[in-house]
């Protein structure tokens, strides 16, 4: 994750990667998971479960819902320590040619938190984000492939577990 350009900038230290799953049914895959890494999750709510995985370091996470014939994966990320660090990931993806969208101060997955998002060629959403509040309460449940995307994917901000909609890569 450290930057190699020749610009001067503060190298980025990323916390753990993200994987988030799109499974069928919640309880089925948090007993598969809670065997297969010999913990228990972290947070559950109604169609979200979090696994905080020290070994190796990653934020995993399941939300229930329809799996679409995209596969059973939702997004990819890299959470940061800070929204400076979010900044300056997605400086270095603009800079890089990749176009990206951010959401600032959006609650996702039940925690308010600021990130930029980006596509790869084959469609997977990949997301830095940095949690700044964690743990919120349970208002409504993650809409992950619910919501049909805004016309204009860049200006609409969403509230919930899904990556933005496509956007395109500049080349």
């Amino acid at each position: 994750m450290e930057s190699k350009s020749s610009i001067n900038h503060q190298p980025v230290q990323a916390l753990k990667a993200h994987l988030a799953l799109n499974v069928r049914n919640l309880e089925q895959s948090i007993q598969f998971y809670r065997k297969l890494f010999d913990i228990e999750p972290s947070k559950v709510r109604t169609g979200y479960a979090k696994f905080d995985v020290h070994n190796p370091p990653l934020n995993f996470t399941l939300n229930e819902g329809p799996v679409k014939t995209r596969g059973v994966l939702s997004h990819l990320g890299i959470q940061v320590r800070s929204t400076a660090d979010v900044l300056a990931t997605r400086q270095r993806w603009n800079d890089a040619g990749l176009l990206t969208r951010d959401e600032m101060q959006t609650d996702c997955c039940y925690a308010t938190q600021d990130k930029s998002w980006v596509r790869d060629p084959d469609g997977n959403e990949w997301e830095v984000f940095v949690v700044l509040a964690d743990n919120l309460a349970e208002t409504a449940p993650c809409a992950c492939g619910v919501a049909e995307p805004a016309p204009d994917a860049r200006a609409e901000v969403t509230a919930s577990c899904c990556p933005p909609a496509p956007v395109g890569i500049a080349r």
